[in-house]
């Protein structure tokens, strides 16, 4: 459980860097962490991360988002609904199991 919590605190780290790479583009490492008060080594593999999955792009003024970046975050936030549903329907099964014994 903490490995998938740890995960879960991660991604919700890249999707804080993203959303200011979106609204501030282009945005270095710096002020992304002061933006985000996120130190700068986690903005740096956040951002390797977000490059990896072609949702920004590297510029020599800061990182910018993909050019289609409003369709990347549209799937980004049907897969967390997905994921969502999930949780939601282990956490009832749980439920149910423990109510059972």
């Amino acid at each position: 459980m903490e490995r998938l919590s740890d995960q879960v605190e991660k991604e919700g780290r890249d999707l804080t860097i993203l959303e200011a790479v979106i609204d501030n583009g282009p945005i270095g490492i710096v002020r992304l962490s002061e933006e985000t008060g996120i130190p700068e080594h986690k903005v740096r593999y956040s951002l390797r991360m977000l490059e990896d999955d072609e949702l920004v792009d590297p510029t020599p003024q800061g990182a910018i988002p993909a050019d289609d970046i409003d369709q990347r975050v549209a799937d980004i936030n049907e897969g967390i609904e997905t994921l969502v549903d999930r949780l939601e329907d282990l956490e009832e099964l749980f439920t149910t199991t423990e109510a059972a014994e």
